[in-house]
């Protein structure tokens, strides 16, 4: 949703699942869980001063942030194309996403991979 415009969201959205059921898809509602569920980061690397140093700790995503990042990468790979209407890559996205592949698939793996590079530096992490 851009500057609060509630109702266009919800039209783009109900936009979005007629164009996933045109693909063949039977359940739009299914595909769109999925793909959340997939695309959500279950850890994250923050920065952590220690010393005179910051160094990426990698650290555990709580369940709000994650449904944010999630269907922000979703959100932010479906604007960054450009040429048909913002419904039909948010389709595209989420059958993708759904099915592992595409660009939030992408971004997950990457934030993955800097935290088993910083895994070194988990011992910074705060102690509950």
């Amino acid at each position: 949703m851009l500057d609060g415009k509630k109702s266009l969201a919800i039209k783009l959205l109900d936009e979005t699942f007629a164009e996933i059921k045109a693909k063949g898809q039977k359940n739009p509602r299914a595909i769109f869980d999925k793909a959340l569920e997939n695309i959500m980061p279950r850890i994250e690397v923050r920065p952590k001063r220690v010393g005179g140093s910051i160094y990426q700790v990698p650290q555990e995503v709580n369940p709000k942030r994650q449904l944010f990042l999630a269907s922000k990468w979703i959100i932010d790979s479906a604007r960054s194309k450009k040429g048909a209407a913002f419904s039909k890559f948010l389709a595209n996205e989420l059958i993708e996403a759904a099915n592992e592949t595409g660009n939030a698939y992408k971004k997950k793996l990457d934030v993955y991979k800097m935290a088993e590079a910083n895994r070194a530096f988990a011992r910074f992490a705060r102690r509950k």
